[in-house]
Formats: structure tokens, C-alpha cells, sequence
């Protein structure tokens, strides 16, 4: 039998129609790449100094994490037990559905979300259920509890909402809640929950105890600026966290991202300062936007939201001549992260240019 008459190896067909996960594209070296979210700040003097002294890369890394793990259990107010370190919250995510969706379950989760999800459901063999956020980018949580049935294993709250921007309120969370079976898996995705400036959104450390089905998923890539090291953690009930340590790849957190996390936390006051001002700048960028013709829905996170719709692509080729290499997720718009002050001009040039050529201005409208 010759190489062109070898039989196919048979895989999942579910997993080979699925489009991989594309990392953002790469800037030249006149440019700059605002399509990962990433935090433009040079990692501090103290977080590298715990990198460099970490430990011998030939020996594997201290399973528990406890050390960090305490510091993040006293934040929340919990036990260290019920927290759970991932290689990113991406991880944990993964970890969590697997935890509990299988073939012949669902996954619900508000569309357009993070653009993770619809991959990690179907590697879990479960089935996704998108329910569309609403006209300015929030999540419809009426419709998200009328979409479950009793196969529903897992919803998926995003807030602030990657990639809209937009937040979950309090108020909004603690009403979703009162419909919620109890035996369904909440898990709250607060990647970018730092940078959020508004008091009435939902805040995972006020809820910790006050839901034993709801897990918070938080991450040290953004705020923290810790991408490269991916390390993320998980706090909820232990039962749940142990479910998900057992899907989990063994040894994946390294010492160096325990080291660099822990460091983090210490110097946590000088982070979340360079996180206030990359706020600071998501705002005016914001308004500049709202000026130039554009209804975009008020950001949360560290980045905005361009709902181009059919004009996606072609935007981002505007963005890209201009020097600015953006998020298109097709084909519903683009994605926009806050990065370096220099970037700003350049952003709203090419921002400009792109919302004359429109057909009308787009607004965060609904995405389905």
C-alpha cells in the first residue's frame, strides 16, 4: 500500500471543523498590536527579580501554588482550599466544562463572548447555546435563563464583556441568580474585572460565599500584565475546584508564574495604578470615538468595541494602513485594545476614516 492509498486516521468530526484559535496578529516594528488585549506596561523591577530567583527550570514546578493561593483566598475572604490555579483562566475554563458537559449536554453562553468559548464546548463534546447580547453589547440574562433546558450543564456570564465591553451589574447578577437551578455550574469570566470603574457592576469577591454553584474565574495576563506566564485562578466551592483539578494537565503552572503572580499581588497597589490610567485612556478614547460619529457601547475592560458588521475586514485593513493591528472578528466587527499613549493618534485617524466610509454608523448591535 503505497502513502496515497493510507486510510485517513479517523478523528473527531466535530473537532475538525472547528477553526482553531488564531492569536492576534503581529505588528511591524512602526506599528502597534492592540488585537490582544495586552497590558502595554514593562512587567516592574519586582515581578522580575521573582522571576530571575524562581527555581531550576529542570525540576518541576511545586503543584499547589499555595503561597499564592493564600494571598488570593484572604482577598476573597476563603479558605485557600477553594482556590485553584490554571496556566491562565482559559485553562480553568476548559478544566471547568470538561468538569461537568459532556456529549449530550449544553453550554450557554451570551454571543457575540469571548471567542474561546465555542471551541472549548465543543472539545468537551457538549453543545453550545448562544443567546445574543443585546442592542449595546450587554448580556440578555432573561433570555440566557429561558434558554435552560435540562441539559443544560454550564452557563457562562462574561463581565466586562469580552469583546463588547459592557458589564453585568450587580443587581442584574443577583436576579439571575434567583431563576437559576441550583445544580447548574455558574461560571463568572472576570478576566478584565480591573479595570472596571463603574460601583454597580458585579464583583466576584462580594459573591464568593453567596453562591455555592457559581465559580469566578479571574486572570493575571491583563491587569497584572502577566500574558506571557499565563497564570489564572478559579474561587468557588471546593467539590466543584477538585472536579476541576482532575481534568487539569499536571504541572502546568509553572514556578515562574507562581513566582511572578505572588510578586504581582505584593506590588498590587503600583499594577492597579498603571491599570487606573489605561483606563483613564480607554475613557477619552472612548468619547473621541462617540465624536467622530461612532455609537459605541461604553467600555469596562481594556479595550473597545467597533461593530463594523459586513465593513469588518476592510476596516481592519484601514486600521492596519494606518499602523494599528486590531481584533476583526468577523462578521461582526472589531475589537480595539487600549495600549500605548503614542498609539491614540493613529487609532482615531484610522477610527475616523473607517466610520465616514460606512454605510451608517454601527453601534454595538445585536450580534447573532
Amino acid at each position: 500500500m503505497n502513502s496515497q492509498e493510507t486510510p485517513a486516521v479517523k478523528l473527531r468530526p466535530e473537532i475538525v471543523a472547528l477553526a482553531a484559535y488564531k492569536q492576534g496578529k503581529p505588528a511591524r516594528a512602526d506599528a502597534f498590536k492592540l488585537s490582544s488585549n495586552e497590558n502595554p506596561f514593562d512587567p516592574i523591577p519586582g515581578v522580575l527579580e521573582a522571576i530571575a530567583t524562581a527555581g531550576d527550570v529542570n525540576r518541576y514546578p511545586e503543584a499547589s501554588g499555595i503561597a499564592v493561593r493564600e494571598q488570593i483566598a484572604a482577598r476573597f475572604g476563603v479558605g485557600p482550599e477553594r482556590v485553584h490555579l490554571g496556566a491562565g483562566s482559559v485553562a480553568l475554563l476548559a478544566q471547568l466544562i470538561q468538569a461537568a458537559a459532556t456529549v449530550g449536554d449544553e453550554v450557554v453562553y451570551a454571543w457575540r463572548s469571548f471567542e474561546a468559548y465555542p471551541g472549548l464546548v465543543a472539545v468537551s463534546g457538549a453543545a453550545s447555546v448562544r443567546v445574543p447580547v443585546l442592542a449595546d453589547g450587554r448580556h440578555d440574562l432573561p433570555a440566557m435563563l429561558r434558554a435552560v433546558t435540562d441539559r443544560t450543564r454550564v452557563m457562562i456570564v462574561c463581565s466586562p464583556n469580552n469583546p463588547t465591553g459592557s458589564i453585568v451589574t450587580a443587581r442584574e447578577f443577583e436576579e439571575f441568580m434567583e431563576g437559576m437551578p441550583a445544580d447548574i455550574l455558574v461560571i463568572l469570566d472576570e478576566a478584565y474585572v480591573e479595570f472596571v470603574t463603574d460601583a454597580s457592576s458585579v464583583d466576584g469577591r462580594s459573591i464568593a460565599d453567596r453562591y455555592p454553584n457559581v465559580v469566578i474565574l479571574r486572570t493575571f495576563s491583563k491587569a497584572y500584565g502577566l500574558a506571557g506566564l499565563r497564570l489564572g485562578y478559579a474561587v468557588g466551592a471546593e467539590h466543584i475546584l477538585d472536579a476541576a483539578r482532575s481534568t487539569a494537565i499536571p504541572l502546568s503552572v509553572t514556578e515562574q508564574a507562581k513566582a511572578a503572580g505572588l510578586a504581582s499581588l505584593v506590588h498590587e497597589d503600583l499594577l492597579l495604578e498603571r491599570v487606573a490610567r489605561i483606563a483613564v485612556l480607554r475613557d477619552q478614547v472612548w468619547r473621541a470615538l462617540i465624536d467622530q460619529g461612532w455609537s459605541v457601547p461604553r467600555p469596562h475592560g481594556n479595550f473597545v468595541w467597533l461593530a463594523t458588521g459586513d465593513s469588518t475586514e476592510h476596516a481592519a485593513g484601514v486600521f492596519e494602513s494606518h499602523g494599528i493591528v486590531v481584533r476583526a472578528l468577523l462578521p461582526d466587527g472589531l475589537r480595539v485594545t487600549i495600549g500605548e499613549p503614542a498609539s491614540v493618534d493613529k487609532l482615531l485617524r484610522a477610527s475616523a476614516e473607517v466610520v465616514r466610509n460606512l454605510p451608517s454608523p454601527h453601534s454595538g448591535a445585536a450580534l447573532d
